[in-house]
């Protein structure tokens, strides 16, 4: 019998069970799909990186290390493993729009690769050469077929003998400029050593790969001693792929905790409110059941089923949902396929989110336990009266002259908004909740447009970038400086108070490049001081009129610099003028040159190593803001459904304990229409508020996002115009749609069933 009063009681309060199911899925998919997404990122990828033998340590000089060198460090007590390590920019087949980093690892232990396709690595062949699967797909390259590789204007053939994956290379970008991968035209390839000193006739390492449990300051200490000198470390913490994936997981971790929460919140505050009016609208029932003999406790067993059910069912839902999600995000041709290129996409699920969704099921079931026991107080004869809301006192405004020259509508609505203060909290919330998300993920666009607009097209005002080729010469680097009458810069890597930074002289003359300020305009360097990146400038406290020490690797020079101004930067750096750094005695050498010509106008020359069109970075931005669109329709479509969802829940709820009012208003003789104004004008005003409320608030959640999910691009917070219009139309919007659809109940009043209840 309770059985078949169940189904009819859901079938009777469709609208809220289902909006409720919706909630509770929303809300446990979110959770469950963001932390589903880092915890297989971390999963995955750690794998890939043990695999592939990832090294902890890398030990960098552009002298070279020699045999003895290497024999130093992996005697050296901690080291596990160690090898020596070159990788270059080469030119494929002669196409300078196709790029390998040609890789050689002496030792197969410490940074190797997983060949996927193919014949397994030889450490002897001399002609082989192991390429990246991803590249060779793009650019229908089979196994047999020979590539001539340019480095430094010499040629290199190999044949292709396979296919692989490398952790080295799993987000496969040239540089911090290269926002995306796009491994068509950038990618990577290895070759043993006997290949290498077969093709160049020398044995050239800049690095040694260490695998080491130490602790980096630690490993420096040693390191160092072994080799008797200062260089440069990093640790893998340092590295592209290393870093980015963990900045992967920790933002989608920071997604995780922050986006759910909004969804679950709402949910569980729904469901008091649902499920009290849901008993307080049963009264009447729950009195006839205990006329008929029914105990409390299998009363309130029945009850207490539906918000059982509820949970059940929207966790179930949502757990679906969630493992769509995540599928989305990390899967070979999803979001994250685009940015990784690594052999596994398993999505793991982590044990916590199992007894978060057992702790939501126990949390929204007790709500139904409590809601029904409320009703369950008193007499059979207790329950049988039909449930009256309390008496409210009259409101202070109600006393004024002002309120009594109000509309009758006006008046009405103040007093049932306080009177009915949840369910108005509860309208409130979710407004500012479908605000909020919309103002976030609109304002994030606004915000990467700006970061692309301000770096990439007005301070990276060239066309072409020209790396030279460490081996060139003083007069070489001076005769193409003045050939593509370009501006040039100089890296020196150094040391700022233990962390590995690099220091970039400059010398701007032609507007080739230009520097960003905090306030997001151009700033002029001055030839007086040094400008420090917005990250170190946080991180170590440094501000204009302070000084800083920097250590050159590989000298016992230290150079005191003052500092003149702090710049946004896509990397950790320090800039200074080349004028500054010749007043200091600082030594360096012009590395890269910024040009107006084309980079197919860019002739071969031994002294140039690569060179990196400004188009090939622009490009990259069509895979960026792809990802950053799909993000976006997720968000404001969930925006959406929890407006919706919210809304017409609560004004089902409304139109239900205002039945017996908005009868009373027909028997007066008011109109369907003027009724439904009444309900429609009550929710807009509810929803100018939460507007008011969650534009501020959407801003402030925004400003979170950035400086967890992209503090390494050191992005400015932007607004346009369009976030303005678009989130208050959309919330708008979706307020009035949802108070017409309830708003049209009101011909369903039956004006004698609502008013011939006992009062």
């Amino acid at each position: 019998m309770l059985f078949k009063k169940l189904l009819r009681t859901m079938g009777q309060y469709k609208a809220q069970f289902i909006s409720m199911i919706i909630m509770i899925a929303l809300g446990i998919g979110v959770f469950v799909g963001f932390n589903m997404e880092w915890v297989s990122i971390e999963q995955n990828t750690s794998k890939f990186f043990s695999d592939t033998r990832f090294a902890d340590y890398r030990i960098v000089s552009e002298a070279g290390f020699t045999e003895s060198d290497l024999d130093a460090i992996s005697a050296a007590d901690g080291v596990k493993a160690a090898s020596r390590y070159v990788s270059v920019n080469a030119s494929v087949n002669g196409d300078k729009d196709r790029t390998l980093a040609l890789t050689v690892t002496e030792n197969p232990e410490v940074s190797f690769f997983i060949v996927t396709k193919g014949d397994a690595y030889d450490e002897t062949d001399t002609q082989g050469l192991w390429l990246s699967d991803q590249y060779a797909s793009k650019n229908k390259v089979k196994k047999g077929d020979d590539l001539t590789l340019t480095f430094n204007g010499f040629d290199f053939t190999f044949t292709v003998r396979g296919f692989i994956k490398s952790g080295e290379y799993m987000i496969c970008t040239r540089d911090e400029t290269q926002l995306m991968p796009d491994l068509a035209k950038y990618a990577f390839a290895y070759v043993s050593p006997a290949a290498y000193l077969a093709k160049t006739g020398m044995a050239y390492y800049p690095q040694i790969n260490v695998i080491s449990s130490m602790s980096k300051s630690k490993f420096t200490e040693t390191a160092n001693a072994a080799l008797g000198n200062t260089y440069m470390i990093l640790s893998r913490d340092e590295t592209v792929s290393y870093a980015e994936s963990q900045g992967e997981a920790k933002e989608g971790k920071t997604m995780g905790s922050i986006v759910p929460v909004l969804f679950l919140a709402i949910a569980v505050l729904t469901m008091v409110t649902t499920m009290h009016r849901l008993t307080a609208k049963e009264k009447t029932q729950i009195g006839t059941l205990k006329a008929l003999g029914f105990k409390n406790r299998r009363i309130l067993l029945h009850y207490t089923s539906y918000a059982l059910f509820i949970a059940l069912v929207g966790t179930i839902l949502g757990t679906g949902l969630g493992y769509g999600i995540a599928w989305i995000i990390m899967n070979p041709d999803g979001m994250m396929g685009t940015y990784f290129d690594m052999p596994e996409w398993k999505l793991y699920k982590p044990l916590f989110c199992v007894f978060i969704m057992l702790g939501i099921i126990a949390a929204l079931t007790l709500i139904g336990f409590l809601s029904t026991r409320r009703m369950l107080a008193g007499t059979a004869a207790d329950a049988l009266r039909p449930y009256v809301p309390r008496k409210v006192k009259p409101l202070l405004i109600e006393k004024t002259k002002l309120f009594h020259k109000l509309s009758f509508g006006t008046r009405w609505n103040l007093r049932d908004i306080f009177r009915h203060k949840a369910r108005t909290g509860m309208s409130l919330l979710g407004i500012v909740g479908c605000m909020v998300i919309i103002v976030a993920v609109m304002a994030m666009n606004d915000t990467v447009n700006a970061f692309l607009k301000t770096y990439y097209e007005d301070a990276m005002n060239y066309s072409s970038r020209i790396y030279v080729a460490q081996t060139a010469t003083d007069e070489e680097r001076s005769a193409l400086i003045a050939k593509y009458d370009g501006d040039w810069s100089a890296s020196i890597p150094v040391e700022l108070k233990a962390k590995a930074v690099s220091l970039d002289v400059y010398s701007v003359t032609k507007d080739k490049y230009r520097f960003i300020g905090t306030d997001d305009r151009r700033k002029t360097l001055s030839s007086d001081g040094a400008y420090v990146c917005k990250r170190l400038a946080k991180e170590f406290g440094i501000g204009a009129g302070s000084t800083i020490t920097v250590y050159p690797y590989g000298t016992n020079t230290p150079y005191t610099l003052k500092v003149s101004g702090i710049l946004r930067s896509v990397t950790e750096n320090i800039v200074i003028t080349d004028a500054y750094a010749k007043s200091l005695g600082i030594d360096f050498k012009p590395d890269s040159i910024y040009t107006s010509t084309q980079k197919a106008d860019v002739a071969s020359d031994t002294a140039i190593k690569s060179v990196q069109a400004k188009s090939e970075i622009v490009e990259t931005f069509d895979s960026f803001m792809e990802i950053m669109i799909i993000m976006i329709v997720v968000f404001i479509v969930a925006a959406v459904v929890l407006g919706i969802v919210v809304l017409y829940n609560l004004g089902v709820m409304s139109y239900t304990e205002r039945y017996r009012e908005m009868a009373t208003l027909k028997v007066l003789g008011f109109k369907d229409k003027k009724i439904g104004g009444l309900m429609i004008s009550q929710n807009l005003w509810v929803t100018v508020v939460g507007m008011i409320a969650g534009f501020p608030l959407g801003l402030l959640v925004l400003d979170v996002l950035i400086d967890a999910l992209a503090s390494e691009y050191e992005m400015g917070m932007a607004v346009g115009p369009l976030t303005f219009v678009v989130s208050i139309a959309l919330t708008l919007g979706v307020s009035l749609l949802v108070s017409l659809m309830v708003a049209r109940k009101n011909k369903k009043i039956n004006m004698v069933e609502a008013l011939k209840g006992a009062e």
